[in-house]
């Protein structure tokens, strides 16, 4: 499913304009990528959670020659369902 499905999945079933629907998803993925990047934690209830996590610096192999690299440090972005998705998904 892509941006421009769930617009009009909310055009279709709430009857906004496409405009509208557009501009609500569009704040929506705003809110959630700016709360994210201040690396607050999302949590919507009977969907799951968004949590940034740092990851250290680390050793690692380049694959080609086998060299030894350091990887460095970075944050991640993590997802964990809750339980109500993961039985949904699984019924």
């Amino acid at each position: 499913m892509t941006k421009a499905d769930i617009v009009e999945q909310i055009y279709e079933k709430i009857g906004f304009s496409k405009k509208e629907s557009a501009e609500l998803v569009e704040r929506v993925f705003g809110l959630i990528k700016e709360t994210l990047e201040r690396g607050e934690k999302i949590k919507i209830a009977g969907f799951g959670n968004f949590v940034v996590k740092d990851k250290a610096d680390r050793r690692g192999r380049n694959p080609q020659t086998g060299d030894e690299i350091i990887i460095s440090a970075r944050k991640i972005l993590t997802f964990k369902p809750s339980q109500v998705l993961k039985s949904s998904i699984n019924t």
